[in-house]
Order: structure tokens, then sequence, then C-alpha cells
């Protein structure tokens, strides 16, 4: 793969963050050690696997376009006026 090509997930924004454990094939593991590498590669920066995590999720549920329209709903729902 050639490394002028930029990765979806592009350089990783500096974030508050809390900790969360989950478990995970090891073969889905070892994926993200390739993503991982191929991402330090890429921006010359090293991040750990677990560091992309967080934004893989979000850049997922950011595309997600059924959880995109109930979220979208759900929030125009609680900012109606009683009185609607």
């Amino acid at each position: 793969m050639s490394t002028n090509k930029k990765l979806r997930l592009g350089p990783l924004p500096k974030t508050e963050s809390t900790r969360v454990t989950f478990s995970c094939p090891i073969s889905l593991k070892a994926e993200l050690d390739r993503y991982a590498a191929l991402h330090a590669q890429t921006y010359g920066e090293t991040v750990d696997a677990a560091a992309l995590i967080p934004h893989m999720l979000e850049a997922f549920m950011a595309g997600d376009r059924a959880f995109g329209k109930r979220r979208t709903l759900k929030s125009a729902s609680l900012t109606k006026s009683p009185d609607a």
C-alpha cells in the first residue's frame, strides 16, 4: 500500500478521555496493531492501537445514518417546548 494515501482515520486530536476496557478476538487485536503501525508510518507519530479505538468508534458512529437520524430526532424532541 502506498504511504502517500491518507488513511480514513487522520491524525489523532488531543482530547480528554476516560478508560474503558473491552475484550476482542486476537485476530482483531493483530489488525489494530497493523493499523497502528501504518498510521504511525503515514503520519510520523507512533500511536498505540488502543489509542485508535475511540477515534475509530467515533468515526463509525458518525457515519451510521440510522444512529444519527435517531439521535437528531431524540434531540429535537427533548428541545421542544411543552406548548408545541
